[in-house]
């Protein structure tokens, strides 16, 4: 089962969904607002992706961040990042052992 996690009213996600909307792909769409994030989500990507590809530091969220929650998050603090989820480049497609993180075109068409 294809997911895309992410936040519904975000641009980046919102062409994301479009684009597998129009290629046909069947998904279902995880809100990180409205459906939470678990400790779990974040590890299994890790299992494809690199830690420092999932952190968004250009972010409003990160900028906000105290410096100690800033280094927690550095230092792989996955409770944290449950907590502010927008944290997180988005959108995350998962579909079995692939993780995409943000959306680039090339990436989803090679799917």
């Amino acid at each position: 089962m294809m997911i895309l996690y992410g936040i519904s009213n975000c641009d980046t996600v919102r062409k994301a969904r479009k684009y597998l909307e129009s290629a046909g792909h069947n998904f279902q769409l995880h809100d990180f607002r409205k459906d939470g994030l678990t400790t779990q989500s974040i590890q299994s990507w890790l299992t494809y992706t690199d830690y420092s590809n999932l952190i968004n530091k250009r972010s409003t969220s990160w900028k906000q961040l105290s410096d100690d929650e800033k280094l927690a998050i550095e230092n792989k603090d996955l409770d944290l990042l449950t907590q502010y989820p927008t944290l997180i480049k988005r959108p995350v497609l998962q579909l079995d052992q692939t993780v995409l993180i943000g959306f680039k075109l090339e990436e989803y068409q090679k799917l």
